[in-house]
């Protein structure tokens, strides 16, 4: 037999192993999470609701890719309405001093690279769409696993990425540098496999 052909034979199982598995994110599990410090004296923690995306993974490549839209009207402080008749912190951060949600209804996290150390994803490479500018973002996996959902058995994976950003690289600039230019983040995501 021709050693091409047998080493093509030979690989063809491998190549089967190394396909691309796509996770479309759970909205109920998938909480990006932000923190910001207030005149540096406390932290005020916030989250968004309801995002949506996927990650398509191959394990055996050692690729992958993220993708998560996160709706800017969703944000929540735990400051959502008063009773004085003063606005409540929410929704100043619907204004056009913060998110503008009006004009930009949406941010989104896009990956261009996912980087492991052995088996397990390290980091995730990629840029974040905030206020219409697109700018680079690398984020840490504090964890990134996946398996068998222990009551469904559906395959999922599931991970927490961190990272920070500087607001005002996307034109947010109220109330700089009382409230912290720096802006911790933490995208939680779980999704289960197509």
């Amino acid at each position: 037999m021709n050693r091409t052909l047998e080493a093509l034979l030979l690989m063809a199982p491998l190549t089967a192993l190394a396909a691309p598995e796509t996770y479309v994110l759970d909205p109920t599990h998938t909480i990006p999470v932000f923190s910001i410090s207030h005149f540096g004296m406390s932290t005020v923690y916030g989250k968004f609701e309801r995002t949506t995306g996927k990650v398509v993974l191959d394990r055996a490549a050692k690729t992958g890719s993220i993708d998560v839209k996160i709706p800017t009207a969703t944000i929540s402080t735990g400051d959502s309405k008063r009773t004085d008749g003063q606005r409540s912190r929410d929704e100043h951060l619907r204004t056009a001093d913060f998110f503008n949600v009006a004009e930009f209804p949406e941010m989104v996290f896009k990956s261009t690279k996912f980087n492991f150390a052995g088996d397990k994803v390290e980091s995730v490479e990629g840029t974040l769409t905030l206020l219409g500018i697109t700018k680079p973002l690398r984020l840490t996996a504090a964890s990134f696993n996946c398996g068998p959902n222990p009551f469904s058995k559906k395959e999922m994976c599931g991970a927490d990425l961190v990272g920070s950003i500087k607001r005002t690289d996307f034109g947010m600039k109220f109330g700089v540098p009382a409230i912290s230019d720096e802006v911790k983040l933490l995208i939680a995501v779980e999704g289960y496999k197509q």
